[in-house]
């Protein structure tokens, strides 16, 4: 009885071992299929959520969701000091991919590191924020999407709605590096049209209405880009220029919704999408730096007729109808 007992003892007991054997190896197996990608932005507000979103979609149409895909975002709130401390929280966690979207959490990772795999997106100018060298392959840890317009046909599209405009003015934030590159670009080529640009910095988005209300009087229309700390507080744009009846111009299609009159711009969630497929091939097993750094080159038009007559112009039936989308 004894020694059957014993026996039996032992049975169980290597029976034991060997599921905790089994489970031991089936562990890293599973957890090594999870794949870590972690998030940052500079700011919520629509354009930047879409970009998130996008990406999130691609990963998932991918087959990364659910328990093979380890997801976190966050939000830097507006400001480049917690983006700095968002980018060190990450790279102390040593995930897959960081994917920054925006000029400043951009610039905050790959201050940060330079091993981590690193894709950008929605950034304006990649090479003048100091990202990558050039748009080629950067042979270093860092590619991504850039959200980069012809200033050429937003200027055209200024001049469908105002032909004979004279003075455009500018609110943003001068310690923005996408912004700047716009303005100083705007100064190249509005000379030679015979048209102005007037400045108006807002280096906080608190800055945003007073900075308007300083071109009321002195411009004819007022041009919006993809400046993070503008489009974060949109609304305050929307006010001064409906209460001054000045015509209010925008680079993201967005910001046709919240206010103004029209916009030519990137897709932003398409643009997530975009950056999806870069993060993707990084998660498959290729260097970011063999992955050349990407345009968007899909430019949908919106228009907003009520926001335009009640900043005292009139959108053509012809720009109307060659929108994709009207917001009535």
């Amino acid at each position: 009885m004894i020694a059957r007992g014993a026996g039996r003892r032992q049975l169980l007991q290597a029976a034991a071992a060997a599921l905790l054997g089994l489970s031991a190896l089936a562990s890293p197996s599973v957890y090594a299929q999870a794949k870590s990608v972690a998030v940052t932005a500079i700011v919520e507000h629509p354009a930047l959520d879409a970009v998130r979103d996008g990406i999130k979609e691609e990963l998932e149409a991918s087959g990364f969701k659910g328990d093979k895909l380890k997801w976190q975002y966050q939000s830097a709130q507006g400001n480049p000091g917690t983006a700095a401390q968002i980018a060190r929280n990450y790279i102390g966690q040593n995930p897959d991919v960081i994917v920054a979207i925006a000029t400043p959490s951009a610039q905050a990772v790959v201050a940060a590191s330079k091993s981590i795999p690193t894709v950008y997106s929605a950034v304006t100018d990649p090479v003048a924020a100091q990202l990558v060298k050039n748009m080629e392959p950067s042979g270093t840890n860092v590619t991504g999407v850039s959200d980069a317009l012809a200033l050429e046909d937003q200027v055209n599209l200024i001049k469908k709605i105002m032909p004979n405009v004279k003075r455009i003015g500018m609110v943003y934030n001068p310690g923005e590096a996408n912004s700047v590159v716009v303005v100083n670009e705007l100064k190249r080529i509005l000379p030679p049209m015979g048209i102005e640009l007037v400045e108006a910095t807002a280096p906080r988005t608190v800055d945003i209405t007073a900075a308007a209300r300083n071109l009321v009087g002195k411009v004819d229309v007022i041009y919006t880009n993809t400046d993070n700390n503008v489009v974060s507080a949109y609304e305050s744009l929307v006010k001064v220029a409906t209460d001054a009846k000045l015509p209010l111009v925008a680079s993201d299609t967005d910001s046709v919704k919240r206010g103004a009159i029209a916009a030519l711009g990137v897709d932003y969630r398409d643009l997530g999408r975009q950056t999806g497929k870069i993060v993707v091939r990084i998660l498959n097993g290729e260097k970011p730096g063999a992955i050349a750094s990407e345009r968007s080159t899909n430019l949908e038009l919106y228009v907003n007729p009520k926001a335009a007559a009640a900043q005292g112009v009139t959108l053509s039936q012809e720009l109307i109808q060659s929108a994709k989308e009207v917001i009535e």
